[in-house]
């Protein structure tokens, strides 16, 4: 191959600027236990979610954006999209409110695929949407997916009722500054639950928010995040417990510490609000023992 029959590439990272993408909201679900079904089901359901997700749109009044949705793909057990950052507020509420309600009606009457019952999770950022090949692809995109193969999300899930639980949110910081934070969806940040999102074997970590449309079971139970209870054995899959009581115990390297208080964005940009849960030891314990 001659140097003029390879493909251009574009600029390396930093040798020019340029203009950002466009920003986009990305929407990102995958269905529980998917590869434990029997293979027989697996072109079933690839065609079943969509069709879900755009009755939610619908029921959600968000037809425009399942209309016009961008970069979509179907991963085989979920499906992903792009869409106008503008309805992120909408889409957390009431779309995903709605896709839980979805999933139940489809569920009582689920015969040939069985029950269906998903993680998702919502990001943004810019990525490329010029109709080109390739668009949709970049960190924001990658980040997305992590975010929906994260232990927390997976775990609320796996803990819940299969009857009441069908949907199980992860928000990316970013979503949750511009969309709860900020007053813009109908949702307030004391419904969310912060975590460090962390995937098994990736090198990936960031910070989060949980949301569950419909929980059940003890959400609290600190046994779900793998800490022994007195007497027991520990529980493989986590939730979030309530912030223990003051003492010189010590705690195990898995306690998870959550803090309720009013979210909102201080005056010199520091984020608070939701409930704070911490996979291992609070740092803010260190100031804590200081003082006493």
């Amino acid at each position: 191959m001659s140097p003029t029959d390879i493909p251009s590439t574009g600029p390396a990272p930093w040798s020019v600027s340029r203009d950002l993408p466009p920003y986009r909201g990305i929407l990102a679900v995958d269905a529980k236990d998917f590869t434990g079904r029997p293979a027989v089901e697996h072109a079933s359901l690839t065609t079943v979610i969509p069709q879900l997700l755009g009755r939610a749109c619908d029921r959600s009044g968000l037809e425009r954006l399942w209309q016009e949705r961008k970069f979509a793909s179907n991963t085989g057990d979920g499906f992903a999209l792009g869409f106008d950052p503008s309805a992120l507020p909408r889409v957390i509420h009431p779309f995903l409110g709605e896709l839980q309600e979805v999933l139940t009606d489809y569920n009582i009457h689920a015969t040939g695929t069985g029950r269906i019952r998903l993680r998702v999770s919502l990001h943004v950022g810019p990525l490329p949407d010029s109709g080109a090949p390739g668009d949709g692809n970049g960190t924001p995109r990658n980040d997305t997916h992590r975010l929906l193969d994260s232990r927390p999300v997976r775990a609320i899930l796996a803990a819940s009722s299969e009857s009441i639980t069908q949907v199980a949110a992860i928000l990316s910081q970013r979503v949750f500054e511009d969309a709860v934070l900020s007053g813009y969806t109908r949702r307030h940040p004391d419904q969310f639950i912060e975590v460090p999102a962390t995937v098994e074997g990736k090198n990936f970590q960031q910070r989060a928010w949980l949301y569950v449309p419909a929980p059940s079971g003890n959400l609290y139970d600190r046994r779900i995040l793998g800490e022994p209870a007195a007497g027991g054995p520990a529980v493989r899959e986590p939730v979030v417990e309530r912030p223990p009581a003051p003492g010189p115990a010590p705690r195990s390297t898995t306690t998870i510490n959550s803090h309720d208080n009013r979210g909102f964005q201080n005056n010199n940009g520091a984020v608070e609000g939701g409930q704070h849960a911490y996979f291992g030891r609070d740092p803010r314990d260190d100031g804590r023992e200081a003082d006493r």
